[in-house]
C-alpha cells in the first residue's frame, strides 16, 4: 500500500525547503504551485482572461495582474479556484496513480491551501511547515513584486497558524537553518511507515 502525505503551510513558511528534503530522500513530491504555473502558461490562460480581462502578458497569465483583480474583489477567488482547482486535482490524481504503478511506498502532495480546502481525509498524514511571524514576513516581502497589501491579502485567506498546527500530524519549524529543517523531515520519514495507508484506495485509485 502507498502512503499519501499532504505537505502544506502558509506563504513563506518553507514548503519548498521541506519538499526538497523529501525529494533528496528519494520520495516523489507533487508541486501544486508548479502545476498552476504550467496551467497559467497556456492551458487555462484564455479561460482566465475571459473571467479576468487584462490578466495576460504574452499569452500567459501574469500573476501580478491577476492579483490586482483579486485584491479589489477578493470574493472572486472562488471563481478563479473553480477554474483552476479541478485541473490541479486531475494532475494530482495522475501523479499518485503513476507513483502507485511504480511501486512507491510513499508519495507527497505539496499543496499550499490544502487545509483551507478541507482536504484532510484525502491523505494519510499531514505535515505542516511553520515559522515565526517575523521570519514569514521577511521571506515574503523579499519576493519580487510583493507588497504589504498583497501579503496581508494572501495571509487573510489562509487559516490561522494555530488551527493548521492543530490539524497536522507533524509540524516542521523552518525558522532555523536548512539543516535543522532537514533533520525534522528525516525524523518524520522514519515515523511514516507506521501509519495506516488508506487514502489512495479511497480517493485516488479511480
Amino acid at each position: 500500500m502507498m502512503l499519501v502525505v499532504g505537505l502544506t503551510g502558509s506563504i513563506g513558511m518553507g514548503k519548498s525547503t521541506a519538499a526538497a528534503r523529501f525529494r533528496a530522500r528519494g520520495i516523489s513530491v507533487f508541486d501544486a504551485d508548479a502545476e498552476v504555473h504550467r496551467l497559467y502558461a497556456g492551458p487555462l490562460a484564455e479561460e482566465i482572461e475571459r473571467a479576468f480581462p487584462g490578466s495576460l502578458t504574452d499569452g500567459t497569465v501574469d500573476r501580478a495582474k491577476l492579483t490586482e483583480h483579486l485584491i479589489v474583489a477578493p470574493h472572486r477567488f472562488r471563481e478563479l479556484e473553480a477554474i483552476v482547482h479541478p485541473r490541479v486535482h486531475e494532475a494530482e490524481r495522475k501523479f499518485l496513480q503513476a507513483e502507485h504503478s511504480d511501486g512507491a511506498a510513499l508519495a507527497v502532495l505539496e499543496v499550499p491551501l490544502f487545509l483551507e480546502a478541507s482536504r484532510d481525509e484525502h491523505v494519510d498524514a499531514i505535515v505542516v511547515v511553520t515559522a515565526s511571524d517575523d521570519v514569514q514576513r521577511q521571506r515574503v516581502l523579499a519576493r519580487a513584486g510583493m507588497t504589504d497589501a498583497k501579503f496581508e491579502a494572501i495571509v487573510g485567506r489562509q487559516l490561522p497558524e494555530a488551527e493548521k498546527q492543530a490539524r497536522a500530524d507533524f509540524v516542521v519549524d523552518t525558522s532555523g537553518s536548512v539543516e535543522n529543517c532537514n533533520s525534522q523531515i528525516d525524523i518524520i520519514i522514519t515515523k511514516l511507515p507506521a501509519l495506516s495507508a488508506t487514502a489512495y484506495e479511497q480517493f485516488w485509485r479511480d
